[in-house]
């Protein structure tokens, strides 16, 4: 018998560091708003109101809080000593690049925080998570270690939860978590098929215009880890790794029994689906939705981030909802291509569109804010009741980020020391709001 299971989705809080200093080779939006100023309080803020659209449609909702930025303990640990303010102040001055990196806020892309293996598809029947190492990048393999305790606070029931640590700090495991992972499925509770999508393997060289960030080793790894059913490995495009498609959910997304892909999504389109009806075998019949470079060049693709959507199963619906970018929108090629397929007969019943441009101008759309987590109602039941989000949080979550953030924030502003006592007093306030504890941040534990 199947259990009812829904999906959830665990949306990374952006962190009061929020800015455009290009951090991300690959990333062409990243590259392309360095030096830009941010804001903070609206890029929060509109998180916030995405996940309270979410959870008014029914839909399961948590919130994964921010690390602590600047990272001083990586900068002690690579020779600036002194207070807090001066070694910040030390690090700007002598390794601007490092520091840069030191107080990104990237973990607010929780599609990278981990990959996740529903009980359904596990060999021990609980659901399983890997957080993500993300060694390709310095500022985002600063993530791992917070992610995993923050993981393990909102999943802590060991009998029905697996948060392992990352996989080892190695190129040969270089592993980007659930932006290049997809689970196709008839139900949410019942087995699915979990398809990896790689970019290299591990001994390969690589000589592409942007880097390769997953290997096939970490999702085999981690696969052997969660003991996962059905699953399918295929090689992510060269062509569209080199057009600045970074991670595998900037051209396909899909959930339940539907794939949504770009043409240049797999480097052999045929063996994945062949391969995907293989393993589903009587599970349930795929369906394939592929949108073709005709209709949406590559260039459009990525400034568009039409594929970096949620596709959602809403309660009440008969058909998928997809909620895009307000770039999607703004692009006629990429707008044309959304409506298409909500006017046809397929799998996706109708578009909505959401402003996250403070997230879409480093490289991430509604998708990458997001860690989707199949749930029974157990399990469900057995989170930490502080961080699933509802009107109430919202309001409260609101409140929190129009006392704590700034609404501006150049490159320059990192510097400024009053930035480390801001963010602390943020995170202090925070970890009280949605019930983390008071040693949950590393400034707590001094």
């Amino acid at each position: 018998m199947i259990s009812p299971a829904v999906e959830a989705n665990c949306d990374g809080l952006v962190g009061p560091t929020h800015s455009y200093v290009g951090l991300s080779p690959g990333n062409i939006a990243s590259q392309t708003n360095a030096g830009e100023v941010s804001n903070p309080r609206a890029a929060v803020l509109e998180g916030l109101s995405k996940m309270r659209r979410l959870a008014d449609w029914g839909l399961p909702q948590f919130v994964l809080p921010p690390h602590e930025r600047p990272d001083l303990a990586l900068l002690r640990a690579i020779g600036f000593s002194g207070s807090d303010a001066q070694v910040l102040e030390k690090a700007w001055k002598d390794a601007p690049a490092l520091a840069s990196a030191a107080c990104s806020a990237s973990p607010m892309w929780a599609a990278n925080a981990a990959t996740v293996t529903p009980s359904a598809d596990t060999a021990d029947g609980r659901v399983h998570f890997t957080p993500a190492n993300l060694l390709t990048n310095l500022h985002r393999s600063l993530e791992g270690e917070q992610t995993t305790r923050s993981l393990r606070r909102l999943f802590p029931d060991e009998a029905r939860f697996a948060v392992h640590d990352p996989l080892p700090a190695h190129a040969h495991f270089a592993d980007e978590g659930a932006a290049n992972h997809v689970r196709l499925c008839a139900d949410h509770g019942a087995p699915g098929v979990n398809l990896f999508v790689w970019g290299r393997e591990a001994w390969e060289r690589w000589e592409g215009r942007f880097p390769a960030r997953q290997t096939r080793e970490a999702f085999e790894a981690v696969e052997r880890l969660h003991g996962a059913a059905r699953g399918v490995f295929a090689r992510q495009g060269r062509g569209a790794i080199n057009g600045g498609a970074f991670h595998n959910d900037v051209v396909c997304v899909g959930t339940r029994e539907c794939l949504l892909f770009h043409e240049s999504a797999f480097e052999d389109r045929a063996a994945m689906e062949a391969d995907v009806r293989r393993v589903a075998d009587d599970h349930f019949e795929p369906i394939f939705v592929e949108i073709s470079t005709a209709d949406l060049p590559l260039e459009d693709l990525v400034k568009s981030y039409l594929f970096n959507s949620q596709l959602l199963v809403v309660p009440g619906e008969d058909r998928l909802v997809l909620l895009a970018p307000g770039e999607t929108r703004d692009n006629p090629r990429a707008h044309a291509a959304a409506q298409a397929l909500a006017s046809s007969n397929g799998p996706i019943g109708r578009v909505e569109y959401v402003d996250v441009r403070q997230s879409m101008r480093n490289g991430g759309g509604p998708a990458c804010l997001r860690l989707r987590v199949v749930l029974s109602e157990a399990e469900l039941a057995a989170t930490n009741p502080a961080q699933r989000f509802d009107s109430a949080l919202h309001d409260r979550l609101n409140a929190w980020a129009e006392r704590h953030y700034r609404d501006s924030l150049a490159p320059a502003d990192l510097a400024d020391p009053a930035l480390i006592t801001e963010v602390r007093a943020a995170l202090d306030a925070l970890t009280g709001i949605l019930g983390l504890g008071g040693d949950f941040y590393p400034f707590q534990r001094v």
